[in-house]
């Protein structure tokens, strides 16, 4: 049951909307390059990816986004 809702906006028409953490993935990969968030935009249907800093992976995680870790945290 997703119960976190957020804030986002498509590149490419522009469109402002709200997604619940199923609609969101999050990828933690070993750099700011390769940490990112992706979701397909409910208006346009194109597939959106955007960088995820420190505090956005927090918010991501913590609201219940699946996340994939790209390499290990040994």
């Amino acid at each position: 049951m997703d119960t976190a809702v957020f804030k986002a906006a498509c590149p490419d028409c522009r469109g402002c909307f709200e997604l619940a953490a199923g609609a969101l993935r999050l990828a933690i990969g070993g750099s700011r390059r390769t940490t990112f968030y992706s979701f397909t935009c409910p208006d346009c249907g194109a597939a959106v990816r955007k960088p995820a800093g420190e505090r956005i992976v927090e918010l991501l995680t913590g609201g219940g986004v699946r996340t994939l870790r790209l390499h290990s945290t040994a």
